[in-house]
């Protein structure tokens, strides 16, 4: 789940680089998914816009049965975001997690190794990486 919404696994979490104009509702951004960015805004991955005021996020995801728009303004603050260059950041879901609350998502590493599991095995413990 990223944010309540249920996603498929795998997903992709794609920062837009750019600010955009915040007025473009659901299917600017849509439009925009698939020529800026060039991506399926069908996939079911998570779109993430920034304004130039570094207050405000949307998000745009496909759930399975319709797109989703989410926004946020922070009352104080700013998000931290990328440097502004053509293209995208791709980030892992905790880390947009990290973003969405306010606080500075590049302080949590992009994938982290899985932890590592201890079973047991024949009555002796084992240590799997």
């Amino acid at each position: 789940m990223i944010l309540g919404i249920p996603s498929r696994p795998g997903v992709r979490v794609v920062v837009a680089s750019k600010p955009v104009d915040f007025r473009k509702g659901m299917d600017g951004l849509v439009a925009m998914v698939t020529q800026v960015l060039a991506a399926d805004p069908f996939a079911g991955d998570v779109f993430v816009f920034r304004a130039k005021r570094t207050d405000r996020v949307k998000l745009l995801l496909w759930d399975g049965s319709g797109h989703c728009l989410v926004i946020k303004r922070l009352e104080a603050g700013g998000f931290t975001w990328p440097p502004v260059q053509d293209g995208a950041v791709t980030l892992s879901a905790a880390q947009l997690r990290t973003l969405f609350s306010g606080m500075d998502w590049t302080q949590i590493p992009a994938r982290s190794a899985a932890p590592a599991r201890s079973m047991i095995h024949a009555g002796k413990l084992q240590h799997t990486p």
